[in-house]
């Protein structure tokens, strides 16, 4: 059981800081000077998510939410905001850990198209819930950065266009990493 509990550490540990530094290398294509970008940066927390469940996923997005405001990659304007996109939208990808039962038992089972389906729900619903929150923070915070434009709009178009494209990469990717490797999903959880 002790054994466990420390896997569960060092995995959410490791996990975390490559998020962060999937975020921070040039891999991430960086398309607003505020903040948003197209990475791989969310897929380690899906790792940890599908492989710990729901407990695993929330810590390592938190994690991942603070350790951008530590390393001042954080875009911060007032306490509240940096709150909500950082603390609250980074560790909602974990929600994603939902899944992870299911996603264990159907690769137990070998029933590949049933876990590959769950894979793609739990990243959908861990980029969602991290768009919903972005999407409020820009609506209260930012308002419209163009004259004449209503503040929600101007959220919805500045969040989904890098949450979007950010989405379809670590589906396709987390797709293909697990169905290469399904055991690898195999823990805890």
């Amino acid at each position: 059981m002790r054994s466990k509990r420390i896997l569960f550490l060092v995995e959410v540990s490791i996990f975390t800081a490559l998020a962060l530094l999937l975020d921070i290398l040039p891999l991430s294509f960086k398309i607003w000077a505020q903040g948003g970008s197209i990475s791989f940066a969310m897929i380690p927390i899906f790792i940890v998510a599908f492989r710990w469940g729901l407990k695993g996923g929330l810590l390592s997005g938190f994690l991942w939410g603070l350790l951008q405001v530590a390393t001042g990659t954080a875009y911060i304007l007032t306490p509240l905001q940096g709150f909500i996109d950082y603390a609250v939208a980074f560790t909602v990808i974990g929600c994603a850990g939902i899944f992870a039962k299911q996603i264990q038992q159907a690769v137990k089972a070998g029933e590949t198209n049933k876990y590959l389906t769950y894979i793609t729900l739990g990243v959908f619903v861990g980029s969602t819930l991290r768009f919903f929150a972005h999407y409020i923070a820009g609506i209260v915070f930012f308002g419209s950065a163009v004259e004449g434009q209503p503040a929600w709009l101007y959220s919805l178009l500045y969040n989904g266009s890098y949450m979007l494209p950010s989405f379809i990469l670590c589906t396709v990717a987390v797709f293909f990493l697990f169905h290469k490797q399904p055991r690898t999903l195999l823990n805890a959880a």
